[in-house]
């Protein structure tokens, strides 16, 4: 789907259908005056990772999220960790959704899972719905919204919230590369020559010291919904990463993600199809680091360690999708190609390393 407005529901797909009956009952008995409709279920097409669905009864609505199906890494898809950080989050920054409620009862959807406000507005992948004709001026526009909403999530005081009692801030970094190499060791199927080279490169040049901020930790346009004239951002979703940490790893993820219309066909074509990113009047990723820094205060001279490494990253988290669509712990054939992505990430990952 190259564009979502409002994120696009379909049918619940085959094998992913929830307990109609199960969860009727539960919503019923746990949120005080829903409408006499029947529970109706869409699920949300895009995503690769939490399986997340539309609820409606009647003019209430909410999203439904759990971990996907089958076995999944230590530590990831934790549901309730994700409805503490937007509970603590959303009165502070708008565009986190309200949360609704976190259950751990398995027998209601099989697994733990939360509920959060239903946000409406645009959600722009890699095209734009054919209702907006995208000009320069949008372009400039969107970009410059994502990079300072960015910014003025890193200005909340943290300290204000509770999620320094779920974060370690002080060696954030080291502890990253570490652990993201780790990742990548046990999920590993093919051999990629670049990737020890990458992998002692990170690890002998992580930030030592660094500041602490609130950071989302996967920033990018389709985590992100705009109003319908393209003028503001309404919502923000996909928290399951975010902690204190480092704000420039923050925005390593986001250039990570931000790809221009002159680079490689490599980095480009990762995802079959590039981000809205490569049409013109974007940002580039020097534009955006630029009024980063101008908009944070804060000096991005290593922003080269940041973007490398969030390349291996990304390349870590689809490689252990990979590995558990190669394990047959799922079927989704829109995983079937998520090696040849991997090592696409890695080859880059390791060009800009050794560019500078």
């Amino acid at each position: 789907m190259s564009h979502k407005i409002g994120e696009e529901t379909i049918p619940v797909r085959q094998g992913e259908e929830l307990d109609l009956t199960a969860l009727e009952w539960f919503l019923r008995k746990n949120i005080d005056g829903l409408p006499y409709e029947r529970l109706e279920i869409r699920q949300f097409s895009a995503g690769h990772s939490n399986l997340t669905y539309q609820l409606k009864m009647g003019d209430w609505e909410a999203v439904l999220r759990r971990p996907p199906l089958g076995p999944v890494a230590p530590k990831a898809h934790d549901m309730e960790r994700e409805h503490k950080i937007i509970s603590e989050i959303h009165p502070l920054f708008s565009p986190a959704p309200n949360p609704i409620l976190f259950s751990d009862d398995t027998t209601i959807v099989g697994s733990p899972f939360q509920l959060m406000e239903r946000k409406h507005g645009i959600v722009l992948d890699t095209s734009f719905p054919e209702s907006i004709k995208p000009t320069e001026e949008i372009g400039k526009r969107l970009s410059e919204i994502m990079v300072d909403r960015l910014a003025e999530l890193h200005s909340i005081d943290y300290k204000k919230t509770r999620l320094g009692e779920i974060s370690k801030p002080e060696g954030f970094m080291e502890r990253q590369v570490h652990g993201w190499i780790n990742r990548y060791q046990r999920a590993k199927t093919d051999e990629i020559k670049e990737a020890d080279l990458l992998t002692e490169w990170l690890a002998k040049h992580s930030p030592k010291k660094h500041e602490a901020s609130i950071i989302h930790y996967d920033y990018k346009f389709n985590n992100a919904m705009f109003n319908h004239e393209l003028t503001e951002m309404v919502g923000l979703f996909d928290w399951e990463m975010t902690t204190v940490g480092d704000p420039l790893a923050d925005l390593g993820v986001a250039l990570g993600y931000w790809v221009q219309s002159d680079d490689p066909d490599l980095l480009k074509k990762g995802f079959s199809k590039p981000s809205v990113t490569v049409y013109p009047g974007f940002l580039t990723r020097n534009e955006f680091i630029e009024r980063y820094a101008e908009k944070s205060g804060r000096d991005v001279e290593n922003i080269n360690f940041y973007l490398t490494f969030a390349y291996f990253k990304l390349a870590v988290i689809l490689q252990q999708i990979y590995y558990r669509y190669k394990k047959g712990q799922t079927s989704d054939e829109r995983f079937s190609k998520f090696n040849e992505t991997v090592r696409n990430l890695i080859i880059y990952g390791t060009h800009v390393a050794f560019s500078k």
